[in-house]
């Protein structure tokens, strides 16, 4: 616990009274009505997570809607998931964003210029419940679907700072400790392991930290997928596409809105499903790619550096000198928390994921556009009603 103030503010649970943030939460939200986005994939049905996470929302009943955005394959499992959150008390629309109607959509834009079809993923399905939520909301919370240790006050203190007049933050970040208590040890190792190190080694390789380095160095834990935002900054941003959403949704935030309209909230302990290493096309490792050359895009456009394959290969030494140093720091914590640290397969992982930044960096050079999904003014300039035709067709779906 600490009461440290950087770039952003810093929320921390200090001397929280939960009662008093529901009973103003519910006070405010009369007039800034609030929505949940979920997105999540079918299989998370069977999971005990999502069982928790519905049973605490229905204790929040100053959300106004929540809004599933489903990746499901077949209209039976589209149908499964709908008839799982009929438990649901708060009313909600499931949007089968790969489902045929959807997709008809989509195709009617791509003649507009706008080809989404391609962009499927977890960016779109938040872009997609995004662009619904914004129509009757004022502030919309996001968090993933296999939070295990999920409480009601989760979205509470996500949504309060960015609809509490008195603060009226347009931003809100949710940290947290990735410990498993199950297993006694540390996770989050994609930020561990991988951005946190990465990050100080591009500002010795730039030679300074610039601003926008700083900005992201400022969060506590910037690959959080807990966040809430002002529907107005919710229709202004792009998305990436892949697993670099939650750092690109930082950038685009960076650009969009001063400093003093984002904020970091404490969220605790949190714990969730631990995916595999992986290679270059599946779990953390091919997650860390995404990262990178959504990272990489950032960069050039704010800081306008050059990046070329000799920056690479420099930037993978640096890296590593700077895990390793991460690693010493880590076990000192958990040897004194008397959590597990197996220090050498930390080592192990570190070296995985030094082998994609030269990977993915030279696909960057490829391709340093990349992938996103257009934000929602510029579709709205070509489609006024597109965001009326798509709530339509999720509450037909959802009858």
């Amino acid at each position: 616990m600490d009461i440290k103030q950087e770039e952003i503010a810093t929320l921390h649970e200090l001397k929280i009274s939960r009662e008093r943030l529901i009973k103003e939460l519910k006070e405010v939200t009369e007039e800034r009505p609030v929505s949940i986005v979920i997105p999540m994939l079918y299989e998370e049905i069977k999971r005990d997570e999502l069982k928790g996470i519905v049973r605490h929302l229905n204790k929040c009943d100053y959300i106004s809607k929540v809004f599933i955005s489903l990746a499901a394959k077949t209209e039976k499992e589209f149908k499964n998931v709908k008839k799982f959150f009929s438990s649901l008390k708060i009313p909600n629309l499931v949007i089968w964003c790969n489902g045929p109607k959807v997709k008809e959509l989509l195709f009617e834009l791509k003649e507009e210029g706008f080809d989404l079809i391609k962009h499927g993923g977890k960016g779109r399905d938040v872009w997609l419940a995004l662009g619904i939520a914004s129509l009757e909301s004022y502030g919309i919370a996001m968090h993933d679907a296999d939070i295990r240790n999920y409480t009601e006050f989760i979205p509470t203190k996500l949504l309060y700072p960015i609809v509490e007049p008195d603060l009226d933050f347009k931003f809100n970040k949710g940290y947290y400790a990735r410990i498993s208590s199950k297993q006694n040890k540390m996770y989050g190792r994609v930020f561990r392991l991988f951005l946190q190190p990465l990050l100080r080694a591009l500002a010795d390789q730039i030679g300074k930290e610039s601003n926008f380095l700083s900005f992201l160095r400022s969060f506590r834990y910037p690959l959080s997928g807990e966040f809430a935002l002002t529907s107005d900054l919710a229709v202004s941003i792009s998305i990436p596409a892949g697993w670099g959403i939650e750092l690109g949704m930082l950038a685009e935030t960076y650009r969009h809105i001063p400093l003093n309209k984002i904020c970091q909230t404490d969220l605790g302990f949190y714990d969730h499903k631990h995916q595999k290493i992986g290679n270059e096309k599946e779990g953390l490792a091919k997650m860390t790619q995404d990262i990178l050359k959504t990272l990489l895009r950032d960069l050039v456009e704010e800081d306008h550096i050059i990046i070329s394959e000799e920056f690479l290969t420099s930037l993978e030494v640096l890296y590593l000198r700077n895990a390793q140093e991460f690693i010493r720091k880590y076990f000192a914590d958990a040897h004194f928390n008397n959590l597990k640290y197996d220090r050498h397969s930390e080592e192990l992982i570190v070296e995985k994921f030094s082998k994609q930044i030269l990977n993915a960096g030279m696909d960057y050079l490829k391709k340093p556009t990349g992938i996103r999904v257009p934000d929602w003014l510029r579709i709205l300039s070509a489609k006024r009603k597109i965001r009326e035709e798509l709530l339509e067709i999720v509450m037909e779906e959802n009858e």
